[in-house]
């Protein structure tokens, strides 16, 4: 993909993309196995605090929660970028999975991760287009209202991180 083109059209429609989030425990933020890139999975942060915390259904609203998945998402792809170099190798987006802090009553969960999932169209146009989950949970790291983990096609990692030559010093 255009690494350029998708930071214009970030800035078309009023975002910018995030620093890539540093891993909140033991983990990596994306491993690439071949041509698949998985993202770790993502908790809405803007200026060190988390955003909408909460429960949906009880203090966060839909609209609240579908703007921390959208925010999620974008973290998602800064972490790809960071991972990646650049936006060039990715193909497309193949997964997401957006689980949701709710009380046991609440049922909108597909309109919440709508926030994630026409974020990812609005940025990358058809590539953006995925299967998805969308999942009820009790309770988030941090008190997260939502977190975002995504899989995404790339070329093949081998490509990205040519082997080195073991002969060369």
């Amino acid at each position: 993909m255009d690494d350029e083109r998708i930071l214009e059209r970030l800035t078309e429609i009023g975002e910018e993309l995030p620093d890539a989030p540093k891993p909140l425990a033991a983990y990596l933020p994306v491993v690439l196995s071949g041509s698949a890139a998985f993202v770790a999975g993502q908790v809405p942060i803007a200026d060190g605090a988390l955003v909408h915390p909460g429960l949906l259904g009880e203090s966060v609203t839909v609209a609240d929660g579908a703007a921390a998945a959208r925010r999620a998402a974008l973290q998602a792809l800064a972490a790809l970028r960071a991972e990646l170099g650049s936006f060039g190798p990715l193909r497309r987006i193949s997964h997401v999975t957006v689980y949701v802090a709710a009380t046991s009553g609440f049922v909108e969960h597909p309109e919440v991760a709508n926030g994630a999932s026409e974020l990812l169209v609005e940025v990358l146009g058809e590539p953006g287009r995925h299967a998805r989950a969308a999942v009820g949970v009790a309770s988030l790291p941090r008190g997260s209202c939502v977190e975002v983990a995504v899989t995404a096609e790339i070329s093949p990692a081998d490509e990205i991180y040519p082997a080195e030559d073991p002969g060369s010093d």
